[in-house]
């Protein structure tokens, strides 16, 4: 995995939501890439900064109503 590619991945990551591999092929490169594992670190303080910041908020009954129909009516692959 080169750096761009855990760039891209980086939200996903920190979110874990990656497939096991691709976690797993992110973590075995951060280990060895300094400017990555600073990277992850940053990201991970923002993103802890940020959620102490701000109080969540819940989307209103319309709009989770009209999502849940929309993606009802999404056709499965």
């Amino acid at each position: 995995m080169l750096c761009d590619e855990v760039k891209r991945v980086m939200y996903f990551f920190l979110d874990e939501s990656l497939g096991d591999s691709k976690r797993h092929a992110v973590e075995i490169h951060v280990s060895g890439c300094p400017d990555c594992e600073v990277r992850v670190v940053v990201h991970k303080k923002l993103r802890s900064f940020i959620r102490r910041r701000l109080s969540p908020v819940l989307a209103p009954d319309t709009l989770r109503i009209r999502l849940t129909q929309s993606l009802r009516a999404v056709p499965a692959e």
